[in-house]
């Protein structure tokens, strides 16, 4: 999603930001991207230009502003739509550009990365599908498009609007009042064959973005089921934070839908590792199967100390009782169960059984696709039980990476094999039910969780 925020906008575009004030662009060739280009690429040092193709038509374009260099103009050419024309901050140039060009979300953003594509409006992209390597596109329910003919059929004041110069331009943090009077300038210096007032798009409207609806950061920890304090801190934490509808004097403010998909995401992040988690010997939480591996490890130990004792042949233990006897073998115990479990440095390198599982579950899969029809029934065999073994293992030392081995498979299963995501989804729950150690309740939830959106059938969401 684009969080970018512009600073204003270019006098000739089609697509208005409300509250922004309209800046003459009239140096800028804006049927020349190459132009709009090498006005700022190797012009000097701190100056840059860049131009693109996009892939279904049209084209971006981007300059720093030489008269103003803290700024820069980005230009989006669409085939169908006409064009945008704005004004960012020169840092954020780069941003824009990968939203514009591989976002996959539009290119008209509001209200703090609502984007729209042309034809519907879509809430800021949150949940990750990693079977897509991108985010799930979810609609705004009752969206209604404002056009310029809309805003301007509001009623007039008698503030005087002007038409700022980039020379002296600093950008404001707060909307422009009067913008409607802005807007209405702006129109009387479209030139004929400008794209008609009634399909420039200016602001989305939707009962979700209702001001008295909005929550605040109190109202998000309520949807999230957490507790204010353990909402990343609001100065320091904003990026992990979704991007606020609202800003007031007393905090940002979010619309629920949109506070509902990010306590989505943090369960998904976050909830895998929560859900295979157990309490260790020393009273701490860690993935189970760290914990699994230190309570074997802790009882051969102590087997061995109590075999050592009976013998006698090693003079060098004393005889402690037998709850001393465990504790010191829960200490000696723990470090190679650390190991064991260490992705990074650790006896079993976690990183190739990773790769391992995936593999084997594609291959198991490559026959199946190989042999469907065109039919829309699709049949895929069962995952082999030591496969499902070890998916068990794997997920029970690295919880939190469950959805990426998940997602990893369901994307592979696509692009290699040509096989949908429900139906590889499909697949992975069955199998695991039938074959997996964890309990069915467990299983589920981890599930629900951890599979790819595009992966849930609904059933099972």
């Amino acid at each position: 999603m684009s969080t970018i925020q512009p600073v204003a906008n270019g006098l000739r575009t089609d697509h208005p930001v409300p509250g922004l004030p309209f800046i003459n662009d009239e140096r800028l060739l804006l049927d020349n991207p190459d132009a709009i280009e090498r006005t700022g690429r190797n012009q000097g040092e701190g100056l840059w230009g860049r131009t693109d193709r996009l892939r279904d038509g049209g084209w971006v374009a981007f300059t720093t502003e030489t008269k103003n260099r803290d700024y820069a103009w980005a230009v989006h050419q669409h085939p169908e739509h006409g064009r945008t024309v704005l004004l960012i901050r020169d840092e954020d140039m780069s941003s824009l550009h990968h939203d514009w060009m591989y976002g996959r979300n539009g290119f008209l953003y509001r209200h703090g990365g609502y984007w729209w594509d042309g034809t519907r409006w879509y809430r800021p992209q949150q949940i990750i599908d990693r079977a897509y390597e991108g985010y799930e596109a979810r609609a705004v329910a009752d969206a209604v498009t404002l056009t310029a003919i809309d805003v301007l059929a509001r009623p007039a004041t008698s503030h005087t609007a002007r038409v700022a110069k980039i020379a002296d331009f600093t950008a404001s943090d707060e909307p422009l009042p009067h913008w409607r009077e802005h807007l209405a300038l702006w129109a009387a210096h479209r030139t004929p064959g400008s794209r008609p007032l009634d399909q420039c798009t200016v602001d989305l409207q939707a009962p979700e973005l209702d001001p008295a609806h909005l929550v605040d950061r109190a109202g998000l920890a309520q949807i999230a089921e957490l507790e204010p304090d353990d909402l990343p801190h609001p100065k320091y934490g904003r990026t992990d934070l979704p991007p606020p509808q609202d800003e007031t004097a007393e905090g940002p403010r979010w619309s629920r839908p949109v506070a509902r998909d990010w306590a989505e995401q943090h369960r998904r992040t976050n909830g895998p590792e929560k859900l295979l988690s157990a309490t260790t010997a020393f009273g701490t939480e860690q993935p189970q199967g760290l914990v699994d591996d230190h309570n074997r490890l802790t009882k051969i130990i102590a087997d061995s100390l109590e075999d050592t004792e009976e013998s006698k042949k090693n003079r060098l233990f004393t005889r402690p009782s037998s709850t001393r006897r465990e504790e010191q073998a829960a200490h000696m115990a723990w470090w190679p169960a650390v190991a064991i479990n260490d992705g990074t440095d650790g006896f079993i390198p976690l990183d190739a059984v990773r790769t391992t599982i995936i593999e084997a579950v594609l291959g198991g899969l490559a026959q199946d696709a190989k042999d469907l029809d065109e039919s829309k029934d699709v049949s895929l065999g069962d995952i082999r039980k030591d496969v499902v073994r070890l998916i068990d293992w794997y997920i029970l030392r690295e919880p939190r990476l469950t959805p990426a081995l998940f997602g990893e498979i369901c994307l592979d299963a696509r692009v290699r094999l040509g096989l949908d995501p429900k139906d590889v989804g499909d697949l992975l729950r069955r199998s695991l039910h039938l074959d997996s150690g964890l309990d069915r309740q467990t299983l589920s939830a981890l599930l629900d969780l951890a599979l790819p959106p595009s992966a849930q059938s609904p059933e099972g969401r």
